[in-house]
């Protein structure tokens, strides 16, 4: 006779195991199924954080917009957070370097000045005036294998990519005073104001004034209460700083063409696919684009409505200005750290025709 209790354990046992066996089985095909999922769509978009000083009228805050909106049309929805913080209302200038290292923020605009202030010498002569003639000539250096192999050093020097060098402008001076300056020797004594670097200081000096370092958001308040007589900036910064509201002249000396470098940092570039970087340096070289052509339309045509404000405009002895400051660099132990014959490797790098 069947014992009734031995033959019910010996069905459950079996159908037990069954069961077990289908949930780990379903269960198992519901996590493979969720990390394929996981894998083909990005969790968290790839943020980007831009820090400027520019002020949201500038053409290189515009050009972030351009390289914001080129993102946005062109990856799939989520990709990326581009954001946008003008004005330094994220973040102080002084700390923006600091600040994409360590990746608070994700790209900003980055001059020879500041990479000279950190240890990179062989950008020197950019930071110098009268060295470089024009803003084709500064693209193409940029372009070129030596421009290539500066962004190289740049990458293994302080993580950054550069993604391109933008057009900054021609500086010229914009002063408070109403004293007549031809030469040199027309600005001894005058507080001109300079970005706080050395090489920034040096040309302050070079040109043949006293330089007074003060950040770039503090110096329309300078110019206001006299803290320094003067600024050098390019026309269309003045414009859209409004730094013609508390001056009273700008002298064309012309003393140095200007750029900066747009660079996003080595952790969130490589965070990205092939495909994404492709529209990021996509993104950047129309932003560039947008920048340089709008930026020396619009300097072209600027003396005219500084004129309309007041000031008056007019051009010094630049032949003493180019000759005066480039005696101060090349009889300065400065000039020492620049790279051996960079000067005429410079001249020799072709310059297309203004406008190809």
């Amino acid at each position: 006779m069947i014992n009734v209790r031995r033959f019910a354990a010996f069905l459950v046992v079996p159908i037990f195991l069954v069961a077990s066996f289908t949930l780990f089985a379903n269960g198992a095909k519901e996590s493979a199924s969720g990390t394929s999922t996981g894998s083909q769509k990005s969790a968290t978009p790839i943020t980007i954080r831009i820090s400027t000083t520019s002020v949201a009228s500038d053409w290189h805050t515009k050009a972030l917009q351009v390289f914001k909106d080129y993102i946005d049309k062109n990856s799939p929805a989520g990709s990326f957070d581009v954001q946008i913080y003008a004005g330094s209302s994220l973040i102080p200038a002084s700390a923006e370097f600091a600040a994409v290292q360590r990746n608070s923020i994700q790209m900003v605009y980055v001059s020879a000045q500041d990479l000279v202030q950190h240890g990179m010498t062989d950008l020197l002569p950019l930071t110098a005036g009268y060295v470089v003639k024009s803003p084709a000539e500064l693209t193409a250096i940029w372009k070129s294998s030596l421009g290539e192999k500066w962004a190289a050093q740049i990458g293994q020097k302080f993580q950054l990519h550069v993604l391109g060098e933008l057009y900054l402008g021609t500086r010229e001076l914009d002063l408070r005073t109403t004293k007549h300056i031809n030469t040199p020797a027309d600005l001894a004594g005058l507080k001109l104001r300079m970005p706080p670097s050395q090489a920034w200081v040096f040309l302050g000096k070079a040109l043949g004034a006293t330089p007074t370092p003060v950040a770039f958001s503090e110096l329309y308040l300078a110019l206001q209460t006299g803290t320094v007589d003067g600024q050098d900036n390019p026309l269309p910064t003045d414009k859209a700083a409004k730094f013609y509201e508390v001056t009273k002249q700008i002298v064309m000396t012309n003393h140095l063409v200007d750029g900066l470098l747009m660079v996003v940092n080595d952790q969130t570039w490589n965070s990205m696919t092939p495909e994404q970087q492709k529209v990021v340096q996509a993104a950047a070289d129309q932003a560039i684009a947008y920048n340089n052509s709008n930026r020396i339309k619009e300097e072209q045509g600027l003396v005219e409505f500084f004129r309309s404000k007041g000031l008056q405009v007019y051009s010094p002895d630049v032949a003493a200005f180019r000759k005066h400051v480039l005696d101060a660099y090349l009889n300065d132990p400065i000039s020492k750290q620049w790279p051996p014959n960079i000067i005429q490797e410079l001249d020799a790098i072709p310059v297309p025709a203004e406008g190809n």
